[in-house]
């Protein structure tokens, strides 16, 4: 009995092991020169790592690492991005991660618009002063 539960657990920790380096080979690093908002979430300025963990799930992580969250995301019918970028919504000097564009890291996502950004589009909409900003990703 013990040979077989070290074993399943050796398998185990293979299968763990490969998943983190599939993960990392899906991963787009960003250095993000603003504040910004994933979801409900206001996120500081810095350097970030963004990884596919799953159909429909992306990682969002600080280079520090005292930053990690996942969020949902749906397929970007965006096939033009021969480069990696993230696209930010804007609305005044409030920014939102909406896409994440990256062909070599496998990652085409859209995020959906969270309550936040829905009522920022919403007082923002009679200013003008909405737009999108794109960040180079690596």
């Amino acid at each position: 009995m013990k040979r077989i539960t070290v074993g399943f657990l050796l398998v185990l920790a293979n299968v763990f092991a490969t998943g983190a380096l599939s993960a990392a080979d899906r991963a787009v690093h960003a250095d993000v020169p603003f504040d910004f908002a994933v979801g409900d979430r206001l996120l500081p300025a810095g350097s970030y790592t963004i990884a596919s963990l799953n159909t429909g799930v992306i990682e969002i992580r600080s280079s520090d690492r005292k930053i990690s969250l996942m969020t949902m995301t749906f397929p970007d019918s965006n096939e033009s991005a021969k480069s990696g970028k993230l696209v930010f919504d804007r609305y005044g000097d409030q920014y939102f991660l909406s896409e994440v564009l990256c062909p070599t890291a496998a990652i085409t996502a859209s995020l959906p618009k969270s309550k936040l950004e829905k009522k920022a589009q919403m007082q923002e909409a009679h200013l003008h002063s909405a737009g999108q900003t794109m960040i180079a990703a690596k």
